[in-house]
């Protein structure tokens, strides 16, 4: 018996393998099939914060609207997790002067695992709309809560012993929250060529921070991940291929740091994987219904928030959602579940935030107006000052009674990109020949294709009306109309007009019976009343 573990261990050792991998974890994911994790990965996924995200909607309000979207953000990292070893290793089997350790490679998979461990409710649209208007003095990113978390799931789960037997100490815990947030928010300097401020890893191995979050290009495991898995739920396809492009990623020096570079003949790929972005922004995430939604929701849970102190914090006392940001003991608590803790609540003071919500759930969405595009050059305002233009444009005498109230409107401006504001991100991406593996090149947009884009940034705005009443509609879309036209914006297109991922339209029976499109009308009927009735 003593032989046969010596020679599986040979045989391990010879693999790759370690006595590790033994122990280690198998997860049949949807999108990446059957994965393994490393013990320490599994220790770190068994724990009430980490588990924390399985109620957390990758998607935030995109539920409501497409619903093949129930994916959250617990698969999402599981995925990421094994994306980062995936690459981190390949790297390593091919350049192996670059001496990546086992030790980075856990270190990278750690950050890959963690990096989303700050979401709030409906990820997002917690934290880029909620958190401003509650706690306008909370100036960090969903990044910084994710460090947060990882430091409270370390002490709370008392990791350190489990981390100290893997070989990681302090500077490795850096590294890895440095992976996850970046440099300091508080940081004097920024990175540049001259000064390395990063202090989890030298500058030999600045390549390391560019897998789980380039800050660079945009291209890492992060957006491969939810590309593939956000395209596979819903129902959207997708052209990039993430596993070619790790098969010719290839560290070089440029300017003095170590990045990922791709061979030439790769950039058309990398364009797809743009595009893909850009797709899914159009057809799902910037979905007029779905914005419509989330606002919506954002909206409740602001009114609900000085009445809903459910959360124990550290010290035994209820917290708030937004105290629970300065409390991560608290914030471990703070999932999707608080729609429907609103939505049940006999609570007077819920009473507005239950009757927006139970708007969502029986489809009294607010009405969308319309939607104009603005030239690429044009400073916009602020959306409440371009509400307020909007209720002005048409006098009193025109309308023949009285002006729109901004409050009942609602104004999204919409970004369109690739990632990187008007840029083309590739322009910053290094790639080499075959001929010459060792040299970074630039390849310019034009030696690619002659068909694509010029310009990388465009803009639409949106108007909603909270009062779905048709007077009230129709003196919105004559207003917005006039705006534009005022503005030399394109003419707005009407409230319905056609996104590219809308459901087509099912016919009617021509046996005369009803249709599909009659029965939801009862069905919300009945709803509405079950929800009046909570």
């Amino acid at each position: 018996m003593g032989k046969k573990l010596a020679v599986l261990e040979i045989i391990n050792t010879l693999t790759g393998n370690s006595h590790q991998s033994l122990k280690a974890k198998v997860f049949n994911d949807s999108v990446h099939g059957h994965i393994e994790f490393h013990p320490l990965l599994v220790m770190i996924i068994d724990t009430p914060q980490f588990q924390r995200l399985r109620f957390i909607k990758q998607l935030g309000g995109g539920y409501f609207v497409f619903p093949g979207a129930a994916h959250n953000r617990f698969e999402h990292s599981l995925g990421v997790c094994y994306l980062a070893g995936k690459l981190v290793r390949s790297l390593q089997r091919n350049q192996p002067e670059l001496e990546i350790t086992d030790k980075d490679i856990l270190c990278v998979q750690i950050a890959g695992l963690c990096h989303d461990l700050g979401h709030g409710p409906f990820s997002h649209l917690f934290d880029l709309f909620f958190i401003p208007k509650v706690r306008p003095d909370f100036k960090h990113k969903h990044e910084h809560l994710s460090v947060l978390m990882f430091d409270h799931l370390i002490e709370e789960n008392h990791l350190e012993a489990k981390l100290k037997e893997n070989g990681l100490d302090g500077e490795d815990l850096l590294f890895i929250r440095e992976q996850i947030e970046g440099l300091p928010k508080d940081s004097s300097q920024k990175q540049n060529d001259d000064v390395w401020l990063y202090k989890g890893r030298g500058r030999e191995k600045s390549f390391l921070y560019e897998i789980v979050a380039n800050k660079r290009n945009g291209i890492d495991v992060d957006k491969w991940d939810y590309f593939a898995r956000d395209c596979l739920n819903l129902g959207i396809a997708s052209s990039f291929d993430h596993k070619r492009y790790m098969k010719f990623a290839r560290v070089i020096e440029v300017d003095g740091d170590k990045q990922i570079c791709s061979r030439d003949k790769e950039i058309g790929n990398l364009y797809d994987m743009f595009h893909t972005r850009n797709n899914l922004h159009r057809r799902a995430y910037q979905h007029k219904v779905n914005k419509i939604i989330e606002t919506m929701m954002v909206e409740a849970l602001i009114k609900a928030d000085p009445h809903l102190r459910i959360f124990p914090g550290a010290n035994g006392r209820k917290l708030t959602m937004s105290e629970s940001l300065d409390d991560m003991h608290a914030y471990t608590h703070l999932t999707d579940s608080v729609l429907e803790h609103i939505l049940f609540s006999q609570e007077k003071d819920l009473k507005e935030s239950k009757d927006i919500i139970q708007k969502i759930f029986t489809r009294k969405l607010y009405k969308c107006v319309g939607q104009t595009q603005p030239t690429a050059d044009t400073e916009l305002e602020k959306p409440l000052e371009i509400s307020k233009a909007i209720c002005l444009a048409v006098s009193e005498e025109e309308l023949k009674g009285p002006q729109l109230d901004s409050d009942d409107l609602v104004v999204h401006v919409v970004k369109m990109d690739y990632g990187m504001g008007n840029q083309n991100p590739v322009d910053y991406v290094r790639f080499y020949s075959k001929e010459n593996s060792n040299t970074a090149i630039k390849i310019g947009k034009g030696e690619v294709s002659q068909m694509l884009p010029e310009n990388f940034l465009e803009r639409y705005i949106r108007v909603y009306c909270k009062n779905r009443d048709a007077e009230n509609v129709a003196k919105a879309e004559r207003c917005f109309a006039e705006w534009c036209d005022k503005k030399k914006f394109s003419k707005p297109k009407p409230g319905n007009f056609l996104d590219t991922a809308m459901t087509l339209v099912k016919k009617r029976p021509r046996d005369g019976t009803c249709g599909p499109s009659e029965g939801p009308k009862k069905s919300k009927k009945i709803l509405g009343n079950t929800y009046k009735g909570m």
